[in-house]
């Protein structure tokens, strides 16, 4: 019996012997096979090399959902380094913020796309901005020469003999307890956290979701989530790498762009937010295009309908539908399984996958425990003992119940974070935000339901006395410091906010205000 790879480079070299000419990566008019990508990744870790990146080094990348993506970040981890994914939506001073954590060696960033020149917007906020080696992923096209940054190409090129041999040198000293890859979320105490994750568990939450799924080398899998996200990275192409399937990037969610691309490529695997199954089943053009190759939808833990389940199946030709709930450190907790019924689709976020534990703490806090739990928080201890426990058990602020079958029905949150288009956003963020506004003395951020994006931001501030704030300046402000999902959508001024004993903004106040 042949023992599962436990890196992320040993994956990329057994999945190049096992699945060999079948095909990996299907992005445009790019075609790669599991050779190929191998052959690819191999150049990129070696071209790390010669730059002198070296194991254990942090390589960021800060680009939209193209085959790019996957050869860096698969060529990062097979020169020995670091992986830090960086959301496309965060704004020059956010992503600035990460590069200086971590001690950012190497940048692999896009040209233009979407009318921005992201490295341009780094450099514009820091004169003193210092990185080594900067690779540019070409996205729109239109890029002009800029000194010190190397082109996608150009940057494999790089690779020779020499390099490529310390590269597969490099590839096979990965341990599987080495540090994967440093994945930032929102912190709830206004700054983003690193969370660190392990080879031996990137891996082993791939493994796990491929196999509730069902996933096999027959499969084409639509990737709309970003590979930024734990959802399209080790829920997505990961998971793509261990069992043969190819990997069909989409870098910007378009409704029949998603139709056209299940028709071109025969998609059958399809993961996203319920909204995108919604607006495929109500978009008037869905009858021009042969969907009847979608086998599994895979959507978070975000509340699914009976009655959307029962659409997917009978007109969308899904054999399965699965919900599944995770969290940046712990990345999949739950997942249902292809034969649940709808109604247990639709009320429960599944049970646990293999390797992880899952139960009911103080308050109705949901409790997870198993290997897949994170490293930690990059440099923050103390943050880390706060959320995993003496006993292993890590403190999720999401409340729940556990029924006799071991499936999760989320009913709350203990924490205030809410969820906007698909990405979680933390008020203590943006009110520190606001905080450097002037003319606010103080402000409270809740999410507010919204049709669209599932819940967006409302800010209630409290102006200084003898300023003239306006809703427009509070949401322009935020929109120069802030990714675009966490701006607030409306604003309330409000004489003062409405306090416990303590002093504590009670927010479910603020909630019952909502019109």
């Amino acid at each position: 019996m042949t023992e599962h790879p436990r890196t992320i480079p040993s994956a990329v070299i057994h999945a190049a012997r096992a699945y060999g000419e079948l095909p990996a990566v299907s992005d445009g008019d790019v075609r790669l096979t599991f050779t190929q990508l191998h052959d690819r990744v191999r150049d990129f870790a070696a071209a790390l090399c010669s730059q002198d990146v070296r194991p254990g080094d942090h390589v960021a990348v800060w680009s939209p959902n193209t085959y790019h993506w996957v050869v860096a970040a698969l060529g990062i981890h097979y020169a020995g380094a670091t992986l830090v994914p960086i959301n496309t939506r965060y704004t020059a001073p956010e992503t600035l913020d990460i590069l200086e954590r971590t001690k950012t060696t190497a940048l692999v960033v896009a040209g233009n796309f979407l009318g921005t020149d992201r490295y341009a917007s780094l450099r514009d906020e820091s004169s003193t901005l210092d990185l080594p080696t900067v690779v540019r992923v070409p996205v729109d096209g239109g890029d002009t020469p800029t000194p010190g940054v190397v082109d996608f190409d150009d940057f494999l090129a790089l690779a020779d003999e020499d390099t490529r041999a310390e590269a597969d040198a490099r590839a096979a000293a990965v341990s599987p307890d080495d540090v994967s890859d440093v994945m930032f979320t929102s912190g709830t105490t206004g700054r983003s956290k690193g969370v660190m994750s392990a080879h031996r568990q990137s891996v082993g939450i791939a493994r796990a979701w491929g196999e509730c799924a069902e996933v096999t080398s027959d499969d084409n899998y639509l990737i709309i989530n970003p590979f930024f996200h734990t959802f399209g990275y080790k829920a997505g192409f990961l998971v793509c790498l261990l069992n043969g399937v190819t990997v069909v990037p989409m870098a910007v969610f378009d409704v029949p762009k998603v139709m056209a691309t299940v028709h071109d490529e025969q998609i059958t695997v399809l993961p996203g937010a319920p909204t995108i199954f919604q607006s495929i089943l109500d978009h008037p053009d869905r009858p021009k295009y042969d969907l009847s190759s979608l086998r599994v939808a895979i959507t978070g833990a975000a509340a699914v309908p009976v009655a959307l389940v029962e659409r997917m199946q009978s007109e969308l030709s899904f054999d399965a539908v699965l919900t599944a709930y995770g969290q940046t450190e712990a990345v999949v907790v739950t997942m249902c399984r292809t034969d649940d019924d709808p109604v247990t689709v639709s009320t429960t976020s599944g049970r646990a996958i293999p390797g992880m534990e899952v139960r009911i703490g103080d308050h109705g806090e949901i409790l997870v425990r198993g290997e897949n739990v994170m490293l930690g928080y990059l440099d923050d201890p103390e943050a880390t003992a706060k959320t995993i426990d003496a006993d292993g058990w890590l403190h999720t602020g999401d409340v729940g119940t556990l029924d006799d079958r071991g499936y999760v029905d989320i009913t709350d949150r203990l924490k205030d974070m809410y969820i906007s288009g698909g990405f979680n956003v933390y008020p203590a963020e943006v009110e520190n935000a606001l905080a450097r506004l002037d003319g606010v003395a103080e402000s409270a951020v809740i999410g507010v339901p919204d049709q669209r994006m599932g819940e967006v931001g409302r800010a209630f501030v409290v102006a200084k006395a003898g300023t003239a704030l306006a809703e427009a300046d509070v949401i322009a402000f935020c929109k120069e410091r802030l990714a675009n999902f966490k701006v607030p959508r409306s604003v309330r001024f409000v004489d003062s906010l409405p306090r416990n004993p303590s002093g504590k903004v009670m927010k479910n106040v603020l909630r019952e205000e909502k019109k």
